[in-house]
C-alpha cells in the first residue's frame, strides 16, 4: 500500500474516531502515535482569520528530503512505526467490539405453514437478535418473526433452542422473544447509552446477513431523525440511517457504537440502493421493551380525532384564523379529544365536487410542540408522550385561541 494511500485512510479513520470515547489503552496508544504531530501542529497554527483585511503570509518552502532516506517521515510527522500503530490501535477498537458483543447476538430461524394454490407447503426465514438479560429475553424485529408457527434460536457457542414469543409491536417493528436456557450461556449487550447520537460517529453492525452467521460490518451515522415508512403502511420515526452494511438476515440485529454499546437495532434498507440501512434507535427500545416484557404490548397514545393539515392557500380560501394547524373532522368517543370537549366539522363546503368539512377546532400545539400537520401530530405523539402523560393542548376555535388540559389515552380501533 503507498504511503498517500495509508495517509488518507489514517485520516479518515482518525476523523470516524472523533467524539467517540475510546478505550483508554487504545486512546494511549493513538496519543503516543500522534504525539509528534500534535505539538508539530500547535507550534505552528495560524490565528483564527477575521472579516477585516490583512497581508497574506508567503508560504515557507518544505524543507529537502533525500529520496531513499530511511528517516524520512510523511507529512503528518508520523514514521512508517507510528502509522502501523495507528492502523493496530483502529482495528482493535473493532476487533474488542467484535469479540464483546458478538456473543450477545443470535441466529433466528422461523417457520411456517403458508397456504398456496395448490394447498399448504412449508416456507422458512431467518433473522438476527440480541440478549438483553440473563432470563433469556431477546429483542428482535416484528417482522422477523411476525407469522411463524415456529422459532428456533441458535447461541453463539453452538446451542440451539426453541424460542416463544413475548411481545410485538408491529408500529415501531420490535418484538422480544425469550429462550429457557442455562442463564451463563447469555450474554446481554450493553444497553447503557443514552448519550446524544451524531452524524458521523462510528456504527457497527452484528449479525446474520444471508445466513453468513455472526458477521460484522462497520461505517458511521449517515443521518438521523428520518422516518421511515413500512410496507404496512405505519412509520417508524426518528431511524438511524447508516452506510454499515445490512442486509436480508442482518434484521433484528444490533447497530453498536465504537464502544460496543447498543445504539439501534437493524431493521430495514433502501431498495435498489447501496450503503443506505436503517435502524430503530436505542431511545425507542428502551421505550418499548419494558413495556413489551410487562404486558406484551406497547400502548400507543392518541389524541382520538382526525382531520385536515393546514396549509397557508388553505387557511387563505377558507378563512382560517392559523396558517399551519390540525382542523379537526372528527372526535372520537372516549377518546383524548372527546373527554377533552374539543370539537369536529359542523358544516361542509365544497372544492368542486370534492367536500371539505370546516367549523371543528384547530389543534396548534401540545405541550411546547408546534403541530402543523398530521405527521407532526403522530411523531410529537410516538416519540415525544405516553399513555396517561396530562398534556396542555392549545387550540382554536371561532377564531379565539384556547387551552384545555387533557390525560392522552390509548389508540383505540375506530
Amino acid at each position: 500500500m503507498s504511503r498517500s494511500i495509508r495517509l488518507s485512510i489514517i485520516m479518515l479513520m482518525l476523523v470516524m474516531l472523533v467524539g467517540c470515547a475510546l478505550p483508554l489503552q487504545i486512546a494511549n496508544d493513538l496519543a503516543a502515535s500522534l504525539g509528534e504531530v500534535a505539538s508539530a501542529q500547535s507550534a505552528e497554527r495560524m490565528p483564527t482569520p477575521t472579516l477585516s483585511a490583512a497581508p497574506t503570509s508567503t508560504p515557507r518552502p518544505l524543507p529537502e528530503v533525500a529520496q531513499g532516506d530511511a528517516s524520512q517521515k510523511s507529512a503528518l510527522g508520523l514514521s512508517d512505526e507510528q502509522l502501523e500503530q495507528a492502523f493496530d490501535a483502529a482495528e482493535r477498537l473493532t476487533i474488542e467490539v467484535y469479540e464483546r458483543v458478538s456473543p450477545s447476538v443470535v441466529y433466528i430461524t422461523t417457520r411456517a405453514i403458508t397456504m398456496g394454490y395448490f394447498g399448504a407447503y412449508p416456507s422458512e426465514g431467518s433473522g438476527s437478535g440480541f440478549v438483553i438479560d440473563r432470563e433469556g429475553h431477546i429483542v428482535t424485529n416484528h417482522h422477523v418473526i411476525e407469522g411463524a408457527d415456529s422459532i428456533q434460536v441458535s447461541l453463539f457457542d453452538g446451542t440451539n433452542v426453541s424460542a416463544t414469543v413475548v411481545g410485538v409491536d408491529p408500529e415501531n417493528d420490535l418484538a422480544v422473544i425469550q429462550v429457557a436456557v442455562d442463564p451463563d450461556k447469555l450474554m446481554p449487550v450493553d444497553t447503557s447509552f443514552d448519550g446524544e447520537l451524531r452524524v458521523g460517529q462510528r456504527a457497527i453492525a452484528i449479525g446474520n446477513p444471508f445466513g453468513l452467521g455472526w458477521t460484522l460490518t462497520s461505517g458511521v451515522i449517515s443521518s438521523l431523525g428520518r422516518p421511515l415508512q413500512e410496507s404496512n403502511g405505519l412509520t417508524i420515526y426518528n431511524v438511524i440511517q447508516t452506510d454499515a452494511a445490512i442486509n436480508p438476515g442482518n434484521s433484528g440485529g444490533p447497530l453498536l457504537n465504537s464502544q460496543g454499546q447498543l445504539i439501534g437495532v437493524n431493521t430495514a434498507i433502501r431498495s435498489g440502493a447501496d450503503n443506505i440501512g436503517f435502524a430503530v434507535p436505542v431511545s425507542t427500545v428502551k421505550r418499548i421493551v419494558p413495556e413489551l416484557i410487562a404486558n406484551g404490548r406497547y400502548p400507543h397514545p392518541s389524541i382520538g380525532a382526525v382531520g385536515y393539515s393546514i396549509f397557508p392557500e388553505f387557511a387563505e380560501r377558507f378563512d382560517l384564523p392559523v396558517e399551519r394547524g390540525l382542523l379537526i373532522v372528527r372526535v372520537y368517543s372516549n377518546g383524548t379529544a372527546d373527554v377533552a370537549g374539543l370539537r369536529g366539522a359542523s358544516r361542509e363546503a365544497y372544492v368542486g365536487r370534492t367536500p371539505i368539512y370546516l367549523g371543528g377546532d384547530i389543534i396548534a400545539r401540545l405541550n411546547e410542540y408546534e403541530i402543523d400537520s398530521n405527521e407532526t401530530l403522530l411523531e410529537v405523539l410516538e416519540t415525544k408522550m405516553r399513555v396517561g402523560d396530562s398534556v396542555t393542548i392549545t387550540y382554536y376555535r371561532d377564531g379565539q385561541e384556547q387551552q384545555v388540559t387533557a390525560v392522552l389515552r390509548e389508540q383505540t380501533s375506530r
